[in-house]
């Protein structure tokens, strides 16, 4: 992998991420663009202990462009895009509208590929193992900034997600706290510790294996089955077999081994509900620990992909109870989410 870093017109960082050392990227970005303002604010809630961003300037970012005025293909043709250059394989920049800035964090913007038509699931193996690779790149840099608590890359794909913009492209949020999310999984990985002595990720994996019903995808150094508790329709929790923190530490078998796994994941995702239907709208999501916590070392790296379609041209709504009091109502037993996600594997 070589790794370019340049810089966009308004000052922002871009960073190309090649397959081959010999790629050459000196492209400049030639549009006449201000210098980024932003107005992100991070608050405390009293009641709930949690933040919330506040970002105005973001009611003005790019909203449904037609193709060939996406900002996030190649400039070519004399349109100018985020990326200079006329080709890529993958691309990392500092996001122009972005939750967090300065002292309240930092976020970015991967471009996945620089066909506009692609999807990750489209990608070739070795396409997807440079993304894994960007991606660890990006949280081992980002866990330098001294404001940084937390790094967290993930992709939305499709409209019902509230995806803007269509070409293959994910994100990374850099928090200057730990989320909430994380949190609840600290103190559940804390009490189980008290508890049992055992490490609650270890022992997760290790009931789903033993027990196999909700397993979907096995490998030499990753499993992926959907959780017990499962909260949306189709979920899968992808965890490597040997238990590491962060991207950082994941050993390079299982980075190899990663690519072919994820692929498969997201090709059947395409084909739970059917032929015919449109691609399937998805949220994929890295858990890493987050910096400087205790216990650190006991937290468990693992992806988790859902979706919110529910059957056939329905969709998963969080209502009352799942966004008045988060608890959350499934419609799809996890044993049978799992056993139609195996199933699919042969259509």
């Amino acid at each position: 992998m070589k790794k370019t870093s340049t810089w966009l017109a308004d000052g922002r960082e871009l960073l190309y991420y090649d397959s081959h050392d010999d790629a050459v990227r000196d492209a400049v970005d030639r549009r006449p663009l201000d210098a980024v303002s932003t107005s992100s604010e991070v608050r405390r809630d009293p009641l709930l202990g949690d933040s919330v961003a506040i970002a105005s300037h973001r009611q003005g970012r790019t909203y449904h462009p037609p193709a060939d005025e996406c900002p996030l293909c190649p400039s070519r043709d004399g349109r100018l895009s985020e990326i200079p250059d006329d080709s890529y394989d993958v691309a990392v920049f500092e996001n122009r509208f972005p939750s967090l800035a300065g002292d309240s964090g930092r976020c970015e913007v991967v471009c996945f590929t620089s066909d506009h038509d692609a999807s990750f699931a489209g990608l070739t193996e070795e396409q997807a193992g440079l993304v894994l690779e960007a991606w660890t790149d990006r949280t081992a840099a980002l866990a330098e900034l001294a404001q940084v608590k937390q790094v967290f890359c993930f992709e939305n794909r499709g409209a019902e997600i509230g995806v803007t913009l269509g070409h293959p492209h994910g994100q990374i949020y850099a928090y200057p706290f730990v989320t909430p999310r994380t949190e609840l999984m600290l103190r559940s990985m804390e009490a189980h510790r008290e508890q049992t002595g055992g490490n609650l990720f270890d022992d997760v994996v290790a009931r789903e294996l033993s027990d196999g019903e909700r397993v979907v995808l096995t490998g030499e150094h990753w499993v992926a089955f959907v959780p017990y508790a499962a909260h949306w329709p189709y979920e899968i929790h992808l965890h490597p077999r040997r238990r590491v923190p962060d991207l950082r530490e994941l050993a390079d078998a299982a980075r190899t081994e990663f690519a072919r796994i994820y692929l498969e994941l997201l090709r059947r995702f395409d084909r739970i509900f059917g032929p015919g239907e449109p691609p399937t709208p998805y949220i994929s999501a890295w858990h890493q620990a987050p910096f400087g916590v205790p216990g650190r070392e006991e937290f468990g790296l693992h992806l988790e992909l859902f979706t919110i379609r529910r059957t056939s041209g329905k969709l998963k709504f969080l209502a009352g109870s799942e966004s008045g009091m988060n608890v959350f109502i499934n419609d799809v037993p996890p044993e049978a989410a799992a056993q139609r996600l195996r199933e699919v594997a042969s259509e």
